[in-house]
């Protein structure tokens, strides 16, 4: 892993390039850390929880004194809707650890938030999963059994790494599906790690599942809705998410 510059405050995990875009307006590499402002960076991990453990403990490594998730999640309850924030309380991991987030942080974040126009949800927890849940089913019995208002791959790891080195910790995500949408696994295989689509196996998948095709307006929309929203949120925050040394 490359870095452009030592980081002086937050380090930022993001899982995807289409939400690094939503923090910088400067390409930023998958596997390298990039330099923002005040002292910030961001390092595009790819999706799921080895990953963005390697990205995070990357980060501490080149000086974050904080670090954060941003990005997308998947709602497990009917409270949670298609562009809302959430910055949850604590993060779970499918094994039952959990972690609680810097509450000043979370302070801080909700103050700088009122203005912005995403609806902004701060109570309950974020449940990290080592694969996506992609029928409602599956969310509606993960929210069941963990009590979690949303889901993603890669909070807790970062969660742990910053529990294990001391560091203030928070996670701000928008919503992209709902719960009782349902992601086509064909569609769901279709792009690689860091969410950039992957056009052989699409064509693949559009071949052998021609109604697919109807799928990709629905979950467009809800990823525009998704990355407008924290696009917002980092216009309110700056770049280092409200976080005050």
């Amino acid at each position: 892993m490359s870095t452009n510059a030592a980081i002086r405050a937050i380090g930022i995990v993001v899982a995807l390039a289409s939400e690094a875009k939503t923090l910088t307006s400067h390409a930023a590499t998958p596997g390298s850390i990039t330099a923002l402002t005040n002292g910030a960076a961001l390092c595009i991990s790819g999706m799921g929880p080895k990953a963005a453990r390697h990205t995070a403990e990357a980060l501490v490594t080149a000086g974050a004194t904080a670090l954060a998730v941003f990005g997308v999640a998947g709602a497990l309850n009917d409270q949670l809707h298609n562009g809302a924030l959430f910055c949850p309380e604590r993060v779970l991991d499918d094994e039952g650890r959990a972690y609680v987030t810097d509450s000043t942080w979370r302070a801080s974040l909700q103050q700088q938030l009122t203005a912005a126009p995403a609806p902004l949800h701060m109570e309950g927890a974020l449940l990290s999963v080592t694969s996506p849940l992609l029928t409602s089913a599956a969310k509606r019995a993960a929210h069941q059994h963990y009590t979690a208002f949303a889901v993603d791959m890669e909070s807790a790891a970062v969660a742990a790494i910053a529990q294990e080195h001391g560091l203030p910790f928070v996670v701000l995500r928008a919503i992209v599906d709902e719960v009782n949408d349902a992601i086509p696994e064909a569609l769901n295989g279709s792009v690689d790690a860091w969410g950039r689509p992957r056009p052989w196996r699409l064509m693949v998948a559009f071949c052998q599942q021609p109604s697919l095709v109807r799928e990709l307006p629905r979950l467009y929309s809800r990823m525009q809705r998704a990355t407008q929203a924290l696009r917002a949120a980092a216009e309110a925050t700056g770049p280092t998410l409200g976080w005050h040394r």
